[in-house]
């Protein structure tokens, strides 16, 4: 009998299989997608020097009071939005879409949604 592989090593191979493909620059950062059961993590990375640029989550106090009371694709959302904000206010306007190994639905296409709405183009 083979070992059975859980839900997380599979999405940990994904992740991998896609980041092969695609990297992010200073101009161009990648845009990658953190979800665990109750919240959602999003950030702008610079493959070449290996720095975040720009970060936004569902823990942040700033954001936390915002959110209360919506559901959890209303508050990726919110957070794509935020994010989408502050990497205006640093210049960066294209990025790389990172989902993560996640399936592009629910909270991950809430998220990038929210961003493209707030003038992100990817």
């Amino acid at each position: 009998m083979g070992k059975k592989k859980s839900r997380s090593f599979a999405r940990h191979r994904r992740h991998v299989r896609v980041r092969k493909k695609i990297q992010g620059t200073p101009d161009t950062p990648r845009l990658n997608v953190f979800r665990s059961l109750v919240e959602i993590y999003a950030q702008l990375i610079d493959d070449e020097s290996g720095h975040t640029l720009v970060s936004a989550s569902s823990v942040e106090h700033g954001l936390r009071a915002q959110m209360k009371g919506f559901k959890k694709t209303e508050q990726a959302n919110i957070v794509g939005k935020s994010l989408a904000e502050r990497a205006r206010e640093k210049g960066i306007r294209q990025v790389v879409f990172d989902r993560g190994g996640y399936r592009y639905i629910g909270r991950v296409k809430a998220l990038a949604d929210g961003a493209r709405q707030s003038g992100l183009e990817f």
